[in-house]
């Protein structure tokens, strides 16, 4: 008899804010290797604030953060990337003024490699984004904003982690570069990656995602598996608060 491993990452009764204002209430979700699981709702539900309590950036002032089983709702950010998480924040952040190349070597950092030895993480993004290794030697911030983001993530990745966070990986992108961004998420899920996504574009989510988690107020008002939901009423109910908390079952 088989044990199906425990998910990658585990949040519990998640609260948190901004000093004495809380926005997050109660979040509970979970993400498996090999899985995308998708925080949708509308603006100021809570789920960038969900994503940065979860990495360290936000104080957990209630319930848990468990990766791989471990506990580190207390651990600072930089452990935590240590550790097999990995946040990609809204808004294609990266150094402008580095190259494509420096800015995925930065992103090696927390591995404490040299460069000869990064060589291979760094032509593994280049496979994953072609487009990035044609432009290896651009400065990042000559890149279109799709390219930004797909360098952004890459970035990420070069630190080897088994959990990605995701904020909006879509936001401001044509609908065109939007798919070809959820298509590379859909290939980094079957290398086995556990990855939470925060999305505004729910169809585009729905495409990639295996798992739900719709938040409003800060508190997670509907959860499912994403091939159980093929009407988009239910998720529309959800984002503008018609629906009261509840599960679709498995």
């Amino acid at each position: 008899m088989t044990t199906e491993p425990g998910p990658v990452l585990r949040v519990h009764e998640l609260a948190t804010g901004y000093g004495d204002l809380r926005v997050v209430w109660d979040v509970s979700v979970e993400v498996r290797a090999g899985e995308v699981t998708a925080l949708l709702g509308r603006n100021g539900a809570g789920k960038t604030s969900t994503l940065r309590a979860v990495s360290g950036l936000n104080k957990i002032s209630h319930g848990t953060v468990e990766l791989a089983g471990e506990d580190v709702s207390r651990l600072a950010p930089h452990v935590r990337v240590r550790r097999g998480m990995a946040y990609v924040q809204e808004g294609k952040r990266v150094f402008h003024r580095l190259t494509v190349e420096q800015n995925l070597l930065l992103g090696g950092y927390p591995r404490r490699l040299g460069r000869a030895k990064l060589r291979g993480s760094v032509d593994a993004i280049y496979d994953l984004f072609p487009i990035l290794g044609e432009r290896r030697a651009l400065l990042a911030g000559a890149m279109s904003g799709g390219q930004q983001q797909m360098l952004a993530i890459g970035q990420a990745l070069m630190a080897k982690p088994s959990l990605l966070l995701l904020d909006e990986p879509s936001g401001g992108l044509a609908p065109v570069v939007v798919a070809e961004v959820m298509e590379r998420i859909a290939a980094l899920k079957e290398t086995g990656l556990a990855i939470l996504l925060v999305e505004q574009a729910v169809e585009a989510a729905l495409g990639v995602a295996d798992h739900i988690a719709v938040l409003d107020i800060g508190r997670v008002v509907l959860t499912a598996r994403a091939d159980e939901v093929s009407n988009l009423d239910l998720v529309r109910d959800a984002y503008f608060g018609r629906a009261g908390a509840q599960s679709l079952p498995d």
